[in-house]
């Protein structure tokens, strides 16, 4: 497939993720935007990726200092998102139409059923997804009642374990039992995951442990080179932004590709004959730079991702880590990875991509060769063997919780203590539902302990959610314990707690509740209220997490539905 503004020999996957803005209108994308990149009469969005990273992948070193490119006046991160998946829908959808017999045929009947999968970063989670949800449907590729349905939101570490399997040379060494970690570079995140094989005939894997994703790839080499060339030309006629930026375009292109750390002279070239400035090390178009020059641009990034991956491997005797994705491939990238992960025994496999040959029907052959992304292709790989049965979480997640006040327990903590309406004496905790690296499958459930929730006579009739707050514990050491807690209507919320995010609400209709409350009496005012006692229960089904309502009603057991609302942080 051939994307708009792709030289005539290139069939690339693999497109920028760039958009050019004129008056908040999108006009182009993808390699015919970068056309634009120092053109005054458009306004680009690049490195978007960057603005929905949640902190944790953020590391000091290398990429916290990044400054990501402020998006167009005017469009928001969600606009620029819509536009450029609207964009990617609408160049494939031609494609399939007029390369397939009947293509438009069968695209009219099927266009509204197909599974739409995106491949995300290991450290984006509901509130990633919300964003590309809503995304998705104001590109129209989707409606609001199918989207729960056509979206499927897979880690680019399953999917690039799914395309390193499928185009590894041999897996001869993969048994029963045997740990191997799959490390995906890609342009802006680093998503690492360590794998178990369960079973050889058929193929079965599962997660060990929280899968690593940090911010750190090939965009992070390309920021470093214009450090050092901006350092380099300073005073030089060939400093302006416009030179700057084709140089790195140029050394993105073919010296970053080739650069392993043998070369004295690393060459850049970005222009004529007639472009001299021998005092700068220009000559004839081409920029020569040391091989310490370029490895300055390296050093920082190399370390983010090696001590990612010596986290994650750091409990494990581990002899296998595939390396795939676009920066994976990196000559320079992969021998210190060699050189450092060797040093604890673990040896570095790479994927030599293949090749594909296309054939025309009606034309004489005609011979492509195509650069695979991992992601892309172990997306479609994935959809149809699915080898990974079970995934680990990445922190621990839970709710907060009003326990029964025990002064044997709770230690110097009566201070915290509050009256609940029906007199007893109680006090917050953080209950975890989902301990770290607890292993999902689609049989997995989880239930919250028996809660509580109390009504005045009015308010259970009332229309209204019930809203409960679900956290993840990001923080150093043990999970926090005890909570100070700000009451809000129907939902209680910690005070601030470093570490301890709320990044979801599970919603329900309080009135589904109608025939199994119970008639009380406030103990603090004597009025007449409802008691509620309900159990919140998990499940995990086709990648994404579930969550439901049960109570008793006359002695029977219901169930009823309860919706997981992300808190996103645009």
């Amino acid at each position: 497939m051939k994307w708009p503004g792709q030289p005539e020999a290139s069939a690339d996957s693999k497109i920028p993720t760039i958009v050019a803005y004129q008056k908040g209108e999108a006009k182009y994308f993808g390699a015919e935007a970068r056309e634009f990149l120092e053109d005054e009469d458009y306004e680009i969005a690049r490195w978007f990726k960057l603005r929905l990273h949640p902190d944790s992948m953020k590391l000091d070193r290398a990429t916290k200092s990044l400054e990501t490119p402020p998006l167009p006046p005017g469009v928001s991160l969600v606009q620029v998102y819509s536009d450029f998946i609207r964009y990617i829908y609408r160049v494939a959808k031609r494609f399939f139409v007029n390369n397939t017999p009947s293509g438009q045929q069968m695209w009219n009947r099927l266009g509204n059923q197909i599974p739409i999968v995106f491949c995300t970063p290991n450290g984006w989670d509901i509130r990633q997804h919300a964003v590309l949800t809503d995304a998705s449907i104001r590109a129209g590729i989707v409606t609001e009642g199918d989207a729960d349905d056509r979206l499927w939101f897979l880690t680019e570490g399953e999917a690039s374990v799914h395309y390193s399997l499928a185009h590894t040379q041999t897996i001869s060494w993969l048994n029963k039992g045997t740990l191997f970690a799959v490390m995906d570079v890609g342009g802006s995140t680093v998503d690492s995951t360590l794998y178990r094989c369960r079973s050889r005939s058929p193929l079965i894997l599962e997660e060990v442990c929280a899968s690593a994703c940090v911010q750190a790839g090939g965009i992070f080499i390309d920021r470093g080179i214009r450090e050092v060339l901006e350092r380099r030309l300073n005073g030089s006629e060939y400093s302006d932004p416009e030179s700057i930026s084709l140089m790195i375009h140029q050394f993105e292109q073919k010296t970053k590709r080739a650069f392993d750390g043998s070369q004295t002279v690393n060459v850049i070239q970005f222009g004529s004959t007639k472009d001299n400035d021998e005092e700068h090390g220009i000559i004839k178009g081409k920029l020569t730079l040391s091989c310490e020059e370029v490895e300055e641009a390296y050093l920082a990034v190399i370390f983010s991702i090696a001590d990612s991956c010596n986290t994650l491997l750091a409990n494990y005797m581990v002899p296998y880590l595939i390396l795939v994705g676009g920066f994976g491939e990196s000559p320079y990238l992969r021998g210190q990875l060699r050189r450092i992960l060797g040093e604890r025994g673990t040896e570095v496999v790479t994927v030599e991509e293949p090749s594909y040959v296309l054939f025309s029907l009606f034309k004489e052959m005609l011979t492509l060769l195509i650069r695979k992304k991992a992601a892309a292709d172990g997306a479609v790989l994935w959809y149809l063997t699915e080898l990974v049965e079970g995934r680990a979480s990445r922190f621990d997640y839970g709710v907060l919780n009003g326990v029964i006040y025990d002064a044997n327990v709770h230690v110097g903590y009566e201070d915290k203590c509050y009256i609940q309406q029906d007199g007893s004496k109680r006090i917050w905790t953080f209950e975890i539902l989902i301990p770290k690296d607890t292993i999902f499958n689609d049989q997995w459930k989880r239930s919250l302990s028996s809660q509580i929730l109390l009504f005045e006579s009015a308010e259970l009739s009332s229309q209204g959610t019930i809203s409960i707050g679900l956290f993840s514990w990001r923080g150093n050491g043990p999970t926090p314990y005890i909570l100070d807690p700000i009451q809000r209507a129907y939902c209680y919320r910690p005070a601030s707690i470093a570490g301890l995010e709320e990044f979801a609400l599970f919603k329900a209709d309080k009135r589904i509740f109608l025939k199994s409350a119970k008639v009380s009496r406030s103990s603090k005012t004597g009025a007449p209220c409802w008691i509620v006692r309900y159990q919140l229960e998990l499940s995990f089904k086709n990648l994404k997490l579930r969550a439901k309502m049960r109570w008793s009603e006359k002695g029977v057991e219901r169930a009823g539905p309860a919706s997981i609302i992300p808190i996103t942080q645009l």
